[in-house]
């Protein structure tokens, strides 16, 4: 049993765990803090200029035929998905700072690997997986700062709207180096698929130096203070039963909408995920430095979840079809 539990513990959220104690320990101060700053920002802008260089075209021309699940996966992830934050936000057990953290956690896009890797092991459409989750990412650009104007500009202290100044880093820090990823992929997309793996470090190290920036700010302006047992006890529950219900009701709309199995279990993975990747550094761009831990403390706790729950029903879905 044991066993089980640490293969589903992916690697980097124990690294994840190690930044936010770091960053509770020996947050940045005095002069380290606009060190940090400028590389955290840095940080941003590489990471979006791989996930730009990564972005297969083909893959996305092969599986853009199947509009049907690509609207309903796009549905679950910017319509249902904030639907449900907005309820678990206005709940009166839930405090404000965790209701904001919660409330952006439903309005990021899909994460790209996890929901392929997870449909390729169950038998699913993985072409199809590849259009839906990287469109997802791609649109999340535009759609989750605009969600975030829109549902969260009376919260955190009126913080969460969209400013010229938000728009304009947006712009720059995200926008830009994607599409400049993306159009450089026919020279470098070679070295990227090569070097897949160290890639894969440069980018989660992006991430782990953007958390800990963030994490420090908002440790030196009291963020354990604000945070107690019970409330980290609420939030955890609350993770677990909204990706519970979400993978229902993605289950549910699959065989009333006639998908085949294949497409089925794209919208079950790709519309019940949520990028940690993309939420670190947009979180950085859309709110004040010192509220950006507690936002994105639900993102990171419903990460993990995601993980070990897909990853059980992956293996169950792949059980059923080594006998076929």
């Amino acid at each position: 049993m044991l066993g089980r539990l640490f293969a589903w513990f992916e690697p980097f959220v124990g690294a994840l765990l190690a930044t936010v104690l770091l960053a509770t320990l020996l947050p940045p101060r005095g002069m380290w803090v606009p060190v940090f700053d400028v590389a955290a920002n840095a940080a941003i802008v590489l990471l979006f200029f791989l996930h730009g260089a990564k972005l297969s075209r083909e893959a996305l021309l092969a599986g853009a035929r199947n509009w049907r699940l690509h609207l309903a996966v796009m549905a679950a992830v910017f319509v249902l998905f904030p639907l449900f934050g907005l309820v678990v936000s206005n709940l009166p057990f839930v405090t404000a700072p965790i209701a904001a953290g919660l409330l952006f956690l439903t309005l990021l896009p899909s994460t790209v690997q996890s929901s392929i890797a997870f449909t390729s092991i169950s038998g699913g459409n993985v072409a199809a997986a590849v259009c839906s989750a990287s469109f997802s990412n791609m649109a999340g650009i535009f759609v989750t700062p605009a969600l975030v104007a829109l549902l969260m500009a009376n919260m955190v202290g009126g913080q969460g709207g969209v400013s010229m100044e938000a728009v304009e880093t947006i712009l720059l820090q995200l926008l830009v180096p994607f599409a400049a990823g993306h159009m450089l992929r026919p020279w470098i997309g070679a070295f990227v698929t090569r070097n897949r793996r160290m890639i894969g470090f440069v980018d989660r190290g992006s991430i782990l130096l953007v958390v800990y920036t963030a994490f420090g700010a908002a440790v030196v302006a009291g963020l354990w203070q604000q945070l107690s047992a019970s409330d980290l006890g609420i939030l955890i529950l609350i993770c677990l039963v909204l990706l519970a219900v979400v993978l229902l009701v993605n289950w549910v709309m699959g065989r009333a909408l006639g998908f085949p199995r294949e497409d089925a279990i794209v919208l079950l993975f790709c519309g019940s995920k949520k990028s940690l990747a993309t939420g670190v550094p947009m979180a950085g761009v859309l709110f004040a430095p010192a509220q950006v831990g507690m936002i994105l403390l639900p993102v990171m706790i419903f990460h993990q979840i995601q993980l070990i729950a897909c990853a059980m029903i992956a293996r169950r879905y792949a059980a059923r079809i080594e006998p076929e």
